[in-house]
């Protein structure tokens, strides 16, 4: 009896499972919602723009009233978590925290759209969120063709901010060493990045993570399926720490936000993460924000409850 069921090529499990014939198939990603005009619990308008052939974004607006309407809003530039292989800017999950976020904080989003592995290699999504944020910053220039107009009429070029959840946090981090060392278009300079339960990992454990657990931690296991490298759980992309990590007193910002959860298993690499900017010369502001009793990208998957609720006022608070 010939079976038509298709064989599994490789998975990584509870996430994905790759197929021979190159299907990928999500077990865990929540479903794709459209924009909207003016969303009925919060007043927020957002739009999807392609950016480039592989990129594109979902733009997000405040509601305001007059004569607030056409004063100038802060810039974030947001990268969704999801382990660089599972997740979306337009998924329900992330459509509803922006629409949250953009509502509390008053500024305009752009929620970028980034390449998921494995059916493109892991450096694209870092790839994909520069475009993206040079895109935005191209709109300071007055020869630039195509431009958004909320970006145009509303944006304010001199508070553009990045930030992010998990793998997206790790992607703030990179574009923040990257930033400084490169310049974006018209001069913009990134003012502040908040990273929210930052994706960082590495060979050995730290801290008080389990030392005989840490290969078959899902953290682990992520990467090592995203980034299958001889040496790639000490990669800079994923290891900040690492020997050759370019230096965190070459961060490209002014303000730095780092949150962490005290349930979540990321949280050591957070705590370092900020000591080691603290250490390193960085001549910026950091604050270090922790959640106590609330597990990974808590104010993402449980938005209703009180610690979601305050850790979204902490990040408008962030972005002024």
């Amino acid at each position: 009896m010939v079976s038509n069921a298709k064989t599994i090529a490789s998975e990584l499990v509870p996430v994905l499972r790759v197929y021979q014939d190159g299907t990928v198939e999500r077990l865990v990603s929540s479903p794709f919602v459209p924009p909207s005009l003016e969303d009925p619990s919060t007043g927020v308008s957002s739009k999807d723009t392609t950016i480039s052939p592989p990129v594109s974004a979902r733009l997000y607006f405040p509601k305001l009233s007059p004569p607030t309407n056409q004063q100038k809003l802060p810039i974030l530039v947001y990268f969704h978590g999801g382990g660089f292989c599972i997740e979306s800017a337009f998924s329900s999950l992330y459509h509803d925290s922006m629409n949250s976020l953009v509502s509390r904080a008053k500024v305009i989003v752009v929620s970028v759209e980034y390449r998921l592995a494995p059916e493109h290699p892991v450096q694209a999504a870092y790839e994909d969120s520069w475009t993206a944020l040079q895109w935005v910053a191209s709109h300071s220039l007055e020869d630039t063709i195509d431009k958004d107009p909320w970006l145009i009429e509303n944006g304010d070029f001199d508070r553009v901010y990045i930030g992010g959840d998990s793998a997206g946090a790790n992607i703030a981090h990179n574009l923040t060493i990257r930033a400084g060392a490169e310049d974006l278009f018209g001069g913009v300079k990134i003012l502040g990045a908040f990273l929210a339960h930052p994706y960082f990992w590495g060979s050995d454990p730290i801290g008080s993570e389990s030392v005989s657990a840490h290969e078959e931690n899902l953290l682990h296991r992520m990467w090592a399926f995203v980034y299958p490298a001889p040496g790639g759980m000490d990669h800079p992309m994923i290891n900040p720490f690492a020997r050759d990590a370019p230096s965190l007193s070459g961060i490209g910002c002014s303000r730095l936000l780092v949150c962490v959860a005290g349930m979540d298993d990321l949280r050591e690499r957070g705590i370092r993460y900020a000591e080691a900017v603290r250490e390193s010369g960085w001549g910026g502001d950091l604050e270090l924000f922790e959640v106590e009793g609330e597990g990974h990208c808590f104010h993402i998957l449980n938005p209703g409850s009180e610690s979601a609720k305050n850790m979204v006022n902490r990040l408008a608070s962030f972005l002024k």
